[in-house]
């Protein structure tokens, strides 16, 4: 079976993407690994004692998130599209080529906002990121307004 790895990070783009990655899924007969990578630092938080770091924030957004990709999954099954799920917190792109790595997958699919310049530079792009050192092919998905 084909291996698709699809990352998503629950923006306002994230619709858009899924409905391209279950297309291109449905034309090749492929299976869809969903990904959301968290960061590290969701329970912190700076006041006026510095960082804090609250356990409770964390649980709390790792839950939402986890009801997030639940529902996708449920969407892209409901298209009859095999899937299945994983949250994990971390690097994103580290996290991202491992798991297309364990999944043996064939593809990464992300989307791309058309961002350029002074955007990569101070906030850096995932996407480039992964197309860079992937060893598999990327599909990017122009995700526009």
């Amino acid at each position: 079976m084909i291996n698709i790895v699809l990352p998503v990070d629950f923006g306002d783009k994230t619709e858009q993407l899924v409905e391209g990655a279950i297309k291109f899924a449905k034309q090749l007969g492929a299976k869809i690994n969903l990904i959301h990578v968290a960061p590290m630092e969701i329970g912190f938080a700076i006041g006026d004692m510095g960082y804090q770091y609250f356990p409770e924030i964390e649980e709390n957004e790792i839950r939402e998130e986890l009801v997030l990709l639940n529902k996708i999954n449920q969407r892209i099954l409901s298209q009859d599209v095999d899937c299945e799920h994983l949250l994990k917190q971390g690097v994103a792109k580290d996290i991202i080529l491992e798991y297309a790595d364990d999944k043996n997958a064939d593809y990464i699919v992300m989307g791309s906002h058309g961002r350029s310049g002074i955007y990569d530079v101070f906030v850096g792009s995932l996407t480039k990121g992964i197309t860079r050192d992937s060893k598999i092919p990327v599909l990017v998905l122009p995700i526009h307004e």
